[in-house]
């Protein structure tokens, strides 16, 4: 009887938790639609941008990059979009050396080039503030992702060589947006100023595998 009596209360505990759990599972599917409703109604309005950026190197490893992408996504409210992306960069490496390969791990089985065709593929998300969306405003862009320098051979530097495995993307640009058509306020030219970083510990260089490209640039872009 006493046990009993000490269990009957962790019983009305477990059966308030159940029917808790089962009140918020209820609340949750209940909202869900609402979540949903954006989506599936069109009010999430598709967008997409195309840019194109010329940077200049920085630092001791050093590579001049012209770039052209593309993102694709949703405007979900008149400040904040998010979409998916990818590009193709051609950097061209400053240094005028040539390296000795005896001591870099690895390298033989590749050749080397000074110029490279890097694949950047990323998340984009970029942030509006100021005027409506006819009106000349200010926008805040960052992308993540990996890129990749395409075929079999490495890209020189002065102090070792970027590889072609996956090296970690980061590209935050700030600028102006300047609506270019009245009847059609997506529809617009982004000007703005771009930094670029690629890293990673996938490379060979004197110092171990770290390497980083930083560079700094102008970006147009043209969205709708």
């Amino acid at each position: 009887m006493v046990i009993m009596k000490k269990r009957l209360p962790l019983a009305i505990f477990a059966l308030s938790a159940a029917f808790g759990a089962s009140a918020q599972y209820y609340e949750l599917a209940n909202q869900l639609p609402q979540l949903l409703r954006p989506a599936l109604s069109g009010s999430w309005q598709y967008k997409g941008f195309v840019d194109a950026t010329a940077m200049a190197g920085l630092g001791h490893n050093r590579a001049n990059i012209l770039s052209v992408s593309t993102s694709q996504g949703f405007q979900y409210t008149s400040w904040f979009y998010m979409g998916v992306g990818l590009g193709v960069d051609v950097a061209f490496s400053n240094y005028d050396g040539s390296l000795s390969r005896a001591d870099v791990p690895g390298y033989w089985e590749h050749g080397a080039n000074k110029t490279g065709a890097m694949l950047p593929l990323f998340t984009d998300f970029r942030f509006t503030f100021g005027g409506a969306s006819n009106e000349l405003s200010a926008f805040i862009d960052l992308r993540l992702g990996a890129t990749f320098l395409l075929g079999n051979n490495y890209l020189e530097f002065g102090n070792g060589y970027l590889s072609n495995d996956g090296q970690f993307y980061l590209r935050p640009s700030v600028g102006l947006r300047i609506p270019v058509n009245s009847s059609n306020s997506k529809q617009a030219v982004d000007l703005g100023i771009t930094y670029q970083l690629i890293t990673s510990a996938n490379n060979y260089t004197w110092g171990g595998r770290g390497m980083s490209l930083n560079a700094l640039g102008f970006t147009i872009a043209y969205e709708w």
